[in-house]
């Protein structure tokens, strides 16, 4: 894929039509999409509320910004493409002088699009340079990490991140092997260092994925920019995110329920003394997942939960 304006590569946005129905778009309302990929969920948006409503589509990504402004071209102004981070939303918002938005969608993680991209360095199953950054001219690369830590530092990555039992043996390989500059390269450590394994996936999965995790500070992001995104929201307006894995959702889950919580005290604790209250209700009490339709054309729907809040009318 070129990272220019030219043809659009097929790209089928996970979860579409649940999104798209539970985030219940109308003409005249103000969209933030915060992970606008190839555009797929913002043009949907903007199909919905037809003809006056409007979307602020955000990416680190400079290839998914240029694709999505290709893409949404056809809307004219009803469609604004700003590279950037979620975390700074409330300042791009208040450069269009929006104030507060009728939806939010975040659609974490990185996408099939990133993957299919050797030059990128997510994939372990094409040769790349070790990069994994979504905006690949900011911040320390996976080659960084992966030649500089110490072997505790990246065994601590692998572990929290990917949750890989194996990572002390697979960080000591890694510092064995060093240096390392290709996706391949680190892969066949990786599968050095486990050996046959019976799980289906490719023993290298995990450590991409605590790699990638850590060089964009993906978990952290998401924790530090859900509250703010929910404080962006118009009454009654609803917030809609998909994640692809455990750690993902398990942020998204407990941000919802803290923030649907008149007090978060601790529970033995008999009387409330955290000033807390209530700023949105749980929509999707249990996450929406894919049909098996979906999960047959689309591989990366098998992973994908989508969870739904709303915007209270009212504070107590």
């Amino acid at each position: 894929m070129s990272g220019g304006t030219g043809e659009i590569p097929h790209h089928r946005s996970v979860l579409y039509q649940e999104t798209i129905s539970l985030l219940a778009p109308f003409s005249s309302g103000l969209y933030l999409d915060c992970t606008a990929g190839a555009g797929g969920h913002s043009n949907g948006i903007l199909e919905a509320s037809a003809p006056a409503g409007r979307v602020l589509a955000l990416d680190l990504d400079p290839r998914a910004v240029a694709l999505t402004s290709a893409r949404l071209e056809v809307y004219g102004e009803r469609a604004i493409v700003r590279q950037g981070s979620y975390l700074h939303s409330r300042d791009f918002l208040q450069e269009l002088g929006w104030g507060k938005v009728d939806g939010i969608l975040l659609d974490l993680g990185v996408s099939s699009m990133q993957l299919d991209e050797a030059d990128r360095g997510f994939s372990f199953r094409q040769e790349g340079p070790l990069d994994m950054r979504f905006d690949p001219t900011s911040g320390p690369s996976a080659a960084d990490l992966v030649n500089h830590l110490e072997e505790r530092e990246l065994a601590d990555i692998l572990w929290k991140y990917g949750e890989e039992r194996f990572s002390r043996r697979i960080a000591r390989k890694i510092v064995q092997a060093r240096p390392l500059h290709t996706t391949t390269e680190l892969a066949d450590v990786v599968r050095s260092a486990l050996g046959r394994t019976k799980e289906a996936q490719d023993p290298a999965t995990r450590t991409f994925q605590a790699l990638r995790i850590a060089v964009n500070n993906e978990l952290e992001v998401i924790a530090e920019a859900i509250p703010q995104l929910i404080a962006l929201l118009q009454p009654n307006a609803r917030i809609a995110v998909i994640a692809f894995h455990s750690l993902e959702d398990r942020i998204i889950k407990q941000t919802f329920q803290r923030e649907s919580r008149d007090c978060i005290c601790p529970p033995e604790q008999p009387i409330c003394t955290c000033g807390h209250r209530a700023s949105i209700r749980i929509i999707t009490p249990h996450p929406i997942e894919a049909g098996e339709q979906e999960k047959k054309e689309n591989p990366r729907a098998r992973s994908a939960k989508l969870r739904v809040a709303e915007k209270l009318t009212k504070m107590a």
